[in-house]
């Protein structure tokens, strides 16, 4: 008896899930006629949603690659490196670099550290000789001199070798996997093999390690031994460079709350008890920190904050749920024509769950459909956005694990999002009218389509007007007067060090004789740079605690070239050795000096070297026009110069460049040639701003476009709701175009609602990205009402098309049935 039970239970249970499988394929059969039928609305909806979707795809693996820097490493929640602050009293400067001698000095002082480690950044020739003592590789490289416990801190795996023993002494240098191979052909090959940096620092590869992934701050290609640093011995705690960091890793459990005290100690005792100036101090930045922290930077020289990812994941939330309104609007307004199909589904015995769960399988349908387009669209569109971005993602689409699975999640919201609504409203017809074909929607007014179209149309003039100020400021960037002319102006760099000086003058003197090379100067970097150092300073013997001024290494004729202005004095005389500051227009505001007359003669002490002031030169921008004008010193050092400036003629740029290229070749055979013109570089300033500026101008595109298309279907909605009312005013007189005007006027009324709710909030974004920048454009309302003119131009444009139709459409048609 119990066995027939088991028997029965599993035939009922056979029989049901066949029912439901049954079921289920009927449903998907009905679903694609329907979709078939209706190909139009298919089609606009798959594009709609296809094209969303991919842009949620790119824009997800690119805010994936951007929150994965620095986490391929173990222990990355222990890494910390020191930074340097500075707080004068007027001024506050922040650096990621350290003293040379801090990490020695931390394991000294410092207790609950596992591991300490210095690593500097530097840049020289390599040289690598074939077995006939010829030059077979010559290239300028970034290396890093390191300390081996580096390696331990970030468990950075050797193919070959071993960091701790192989790296501690002078003259090694261990090489990624990449560079192995591109030197010598291989790991294995590599080892042993020598190499020369700088001109003259023999080295001998001892290991080979993994490339580093491309989400690091730490691009090693290059790693030579601390060891062979040639200022590994510098004792000065006021020297600090960017290139030169220390890294820590923490005992387990400890955070940077549980050195505070050491820390302190650390600060009093090697700043404040030699009363360095600055009230300069250290303090502790974790790993997971540097890439999204702007006022440090970091090796890779590229950061991105918290808040641009999560404007760019906001885009992409605007951009699928413009997707998911037009979809509900284009399915409302195919409602009334299914109507019939819900009566008769109804009176055959369909409850309201399962209509529901047929218009959702249905929405599903069309979503899985939308996901395959998308993805197809994302993974052609994926090199042409890391091109225009300039970075590589590193990922293949369909293989990577976390994009498949955003993939699947995203068809999942968007099916729910896109059809619950609709799918609520069909399975709510009554029986009755729905067969009589006498259904309305929405009585009230479409008063939730009213909102979500608003709603939809603030986003996009958000973005239209967000994209308008993005680029009229970028341009404002490119075009303001920085107050010198670097037109036509090309950086060479030039070797420098012992044995170069001779060289220099006579590579100067040959390079005035080349045809369009209209002016020469020897200088450290160009009036606008990121790379001066800034120093204390003391004036006719008083030290200043007020700022830190920057300095600019040039010769005399380093003013005609770029026109700098001199307002007051002359131009520092030619000399070998340092005999006079030009100072700038901000340096004299900063000492509270109005008449420049009175700086003249003053004397300034930097570094040792004191001089008078001989000249005032006009203000100009030094950095980025984010920043403000620093109070600046220029002056000569030989020592410093590293590159010299050619004014060419534009007209003959291509050839001067090509005998400047093979004289420079021929009179430093063992180095290699480089060059950028001065206004090409400053592109790399703005390098966030312009990508933000990118992924606007394409999302304000794409918005657009989805949003006019759920226009076209809500107007669609319309006329078809309207026909029979527009066919009795045009049998009582109507004329064409009252008729257009009627159906227009509400769908204009709620783009100005749109916005009316869109103006402040933009406001509000807008003007705090524009108070990153000190010099920017004056906030009119011209780009308010540019969006403004815009969106109800195309809207007309829109909705005049559908509704021209639905005026001229035949009364007889739309009135036999009454």
């Amino acid at each position: 008896m119990h066995q027939k039970r088991i028997f029965l239970y599993w035939h009922i249970l056979g029989r049901d899930k066949q029912k439901c499988t049954d079921m289920f394929r009927l449903n998907l059969k009905i679903v694609l006629r329907n979709l078939w039928k209706n190909k139009g609305y298919t089609l606009i909806n798959v594009f709609g949603l296809s094209v969303g979707m991919a842009s949620c795809i790119l824009i997800f693996m690119f805010i994936r690659y951007q929150l994965n820097f620095d986490k391929g490493y173990k222990n990355d929640d222990r890494i910390y490196r020191f930074v340097t602050d500075w707080t004068y009293n007027s001024y506050q400067d922040y650096s990621q670099g350290v003293p040379v001698p801090l990490p020695a000095a931390v394991r000294n002082e410092f207790t609950g550290l596992d591991k300490v480690a210095g690593i500097v950044r530097a840049g020289g020739l390599i040289l690598i000789k074939d077995t006939n003592g010829v030059n077979r590789i010559k290239t300028y490289q970034n290396v890093y001199f390191t300390e081996p416990g580096f390696f331990d801190i970030f468990k950075i795996s050797w193919l070959s070798g071993n960091p701790e023993k192989d790296l501690s002494g002078p003259g090694t240098v261990a090489l990624s996997e990449s560079t192995a191979k591109k030197f010598f052909g291989g790991t294995q090959q590599a080892m042993g093999k020598s190499m020369q940096y700088g001109g003259k620092m023999a080295l001998k590869v001892i290991g080979v390690f993994k490339d580093q992934p491309l989400q690091s701050s730490f691009p090693l290609e290059v790693v030579i031994s601390f060891q062979s640093y040639a200022h590994k011995d510098n004792k000065e705690w006021d020297a600090v460079s960017s290139s030169m960091q220390c890294y820590v890793l923490f005992s387990e459990a400890l955070k940077p709350e549980d050195f505070k005290g050491q820390l302190d100690r650390f600060n009093d005792k090697y700043y404040r008890q030699q009363h360095l100036p600055g009230n300069q101090r250290n303090a502790f930045q974790a790993l997971k920190d540097i890439h999204f922290n702007t006022r440090y930077g970091n090796f890779a020289e590229f950061s991105m904050t918290k808040k641009e990812i999560y404007v760019l994941g906001l885009i992409g939330l605007f951009l699928i749920l413009t997707a998911c309104i037009n979809f509900i609007n284009l399915a409302t307004a195919q409602a009334i024509n299914r109507s019939k199909e819900v009566g008769v589904r109804k009176v055959m015995g369909s409850k309201r769950q399962q209509l529901i769960g047929y218009f959702l399988t249905e929405t599903m349908a069309i979503t899985i459909c939308s996901l395959l387009f998308a993805g197809m669209m994302a993974e052609l569109a994926l090199p042409y956005l890391q091109n225009l971005l300039g970075i590589r993602l590193g990922e293949d689409l369909f293989t990577a694990p976390a994009a498949l699975l955003f993939m699947v999640l995203l068809a999942l919201f968007v099916g729910f999002m896109a059809g619950f609504y609709p799918a609520l409203v069909m399975s709510g017809f009554s029986p009755a009218l729905a067969i009589k074909n006498k259904v309305v929607v929405n009585k009230s007014g479409l008063s939730l389509r009213k909102v979500l179209v608003v709603f939809q149309f603030s986003m996009t003039i958000i973005l239209l007007i967000c994209t308008l100020v993005v680029m009229k400021q970028m341009d404002y960037v490119r075009k303001r007067p920085l107050g010198f002319n670097s037109d036509a102006v090309v950086m060479v760099n030039v070797p420098s060090g012992g044995g170069y000086e001779g060289k220099h003058a006579s590579f100067k003197e040959r390079l005035s004789r080349i045809a369009g090379v209209n002016g020469l100067s020897f200088c450290s970097t160009p009036p606008l740079s990121g790379d001066m150092n800034t120093t204390a300073f003391k004036l006719n013997g008083l030290e200043n605690k007020d700022f830190e001024v920057r300095i600019s290494r040039v010769d005399e004729n380093y003013f005609k070239l770029f026109d700098l202005k001199i307002i007051t004095g002359k131009v520092f005389a030619k000399s070998d050795s340092l005999n006079g500051y030009v100072v700038n227009e901000t340096f004299l505001k900063k000492i509270y000096i109005d008449d420049p007359q009175k700086a003249l003669g003053k004397i300034v002490e930097q570094n040792g070297h004191a001089a008078p002031i001989v000249g005032v030169v006009k203000d100009f921008n030094d950095l980025s026009l984010q920043e403000n004008i620093s109070p600046m010193i220029l002056c000569n050092g030989k020592d410093f110069y590293y590159t010299i400036a050619v004014k060419l003629d534009s007209k003959q740029i291509l050839p001067a460049m090509k005998e400047i290229e093979t004289l420079w070749n021929n009179t430093f055979p063992d180095d290699v040639y480089y060059s950028w013109f001065v206004n090409d570089g400053f592109a790399r300033y703005y390098k966030s701003e312009r990508l933000m500026g990118t992924m606007f101008r394409l999302s304000a595109t794409l918005v657009i476009c989805i949003s006019f298309i759920g226009l076209f279907g809500l107007i669609s909605f319309v006329a078809t709701q309207r026909t029979r009312e527009v066919a009795i005013r045009k049998v009582l007189g109507a004329s064409t175009y009252q008729v257009m005007r009627l159906l227009n006027s509400a769908f204009l009324l709620m783009v100005f609602m749109a916005n009316l709710l869109a103006w402040p909030l933009a406001y509000i974004f807008v003007s705090r990205w524009l108070s990153g920048f000190a010099y920017h454009i004056e906030l009119s309302v011209w780009p308010f009402v540019f969006a403004m003119l815009l969106s109800m131009l195309i809207t007309l444009i829109t909705v005049s098309i559908r509704s021209y139709r639905a005026a001229i459409a035949n009364t007889v048609d739309a009135l036999k049935y009454e």
